[in-house]
């Protein structure tokens, strides 16, 4: 039976995507979209650095940057909207490169600054962009922030630092990661989690995208009790500072201990680039350290799904429709 003819009969299959950053919304929200599915996207809302964390700092808001990205990736408003919405404007630098403010992050830090209300805020973005079927959460609607604990005790805070190493040393392994303050899980996003029949982690940053999803209190019990089949989609390459040397399993152990539940079934990509294109996207992207390797260790009872994901050429980026099919058919 066809997807559409099981939409019908059944409904549409309700799909929780947890991750942040630009990796999950371009490989795994826009594809989906097009298929009969509900989707519900789950940000941390963690954000410390670039023209995000100079926002939240000078408003004292919720950092957007993440969510803005979701939502346009699940908008079924016209193309204009969602160009203006990624569109970047201003020449004033950030610390990690980036210059000038999105349009997307500054329409809701805007909002929440006016409204005093983020959920308000968010409600007036997916009008905007005219989201009907789908929904970008925050994991929490507390401000707080992420640490991480090195391997040698130092303690670094803020998802900047763990993103991009600038005052600790990258090569240290990061030993355990947790919020400060506390904060409490977004009750629409537990519901979701409750609710759904498959939750995708990633891909995108381990621990500054990812996990921190999992810390505020009452995710990780609400994904455990979940009786939807969870799906881990693996990162391509390694990252320093966060990955250093991770292999999938490395990458599985880590999900599992922070979500609290064995995952299901793993999707890797088996496709080496050649080794001219992958020293030309890591001249692009220093911060990347060499393609995850699959050491086929066995965890648990789990469905290993290796296969080609990536683009015939150019970066080294998941192809967001043979990543959907793979999903699709699991």
């Amino acid at each position: 039976m066809g997807l559409s003819k099981m939409a019908k009969k059944f409904g549409k299959r309700k799909i929780v995507c947890f991750g942040g950053g630009n990796a999950m919304p371009k490989a795994v929200l826009e594809p989906l979209k097009k298929y009969p599915v509900k989707i519900t996207s789950i940000t941390s809302m963690l954000e410390s650095g670039g023209s995000t964390g100079q926002l939240r700092q000078d408003l004292n808001i919720l950092p957007p940057g993440d969510i803005s990205r979701q939502l346009a990736a699940l908008s079924e408003a016209g193309q204009w909207k969602k160009e203006l919405f990624l569109m970047r404007f201003g020449k004033e630098e950030f610390p990690g490169g980036h210059i000038g403010h999105r349009f997307g992050t500054v329409f809701i830090a805007g909002l929440e600054y006016l409204l005093k209300d983020f959920e308000k805020a968010l409600k007036i973005a997916h009008n905007f962009l005219e989201i009907k079927e789908h929904q970008a959460l925050p994991a929490t609607i507390t401000h707080t922030y992420v640490w991480a604990i090195l391997v040698n005790g130092k303690r670094i805070k803020g998802e900047d630092e763990i993103d991009v190493p600038k005052i600790h040393n990258g090569n240290l392994k990061l030993k355990k990661i947790y919020l400060k303050p506390k904060a409490k899980a977004y009750p629409r996003a537990l519901e979701a989690v409750r609710k759904a029949e498959l939750i995708i982690f990633g891909p995108g940053d381990l621990y500054s995208s990812i996990i921190p999803c999992f810390l505020p209190e009452g995710m990780k019990e609400a994904i455990q009790k979940s009786k939807a089949k969870k799906v881990f989609i693996c990162n391509l390459m390694t990252k320093y500072g966060e990955t250093n040397n991770f292999t999938v399993t490395d990458f599985i152990k880590e999900i599992e201990k922070y979500s609290g539940g064995e995952v299901d079934c793993v999707i890797y990509n088996t496709k080496k680039p050649s080794p001219r294109r992958l020293a030309t996207y890591k001249k692009q992207h220093p911060e990347l350290l060499d393609l995850v390797k699959f050491d086929q260790e066995i965890i648990g009872d789990k469905e290993f799904i290796g296969t080609d994901l990536l683009f015939p050429s150019g970066p080294i980026v998941h192809h967001p429709d043979k990543l959907a099919k793979v999903i699709l058919s699991i």
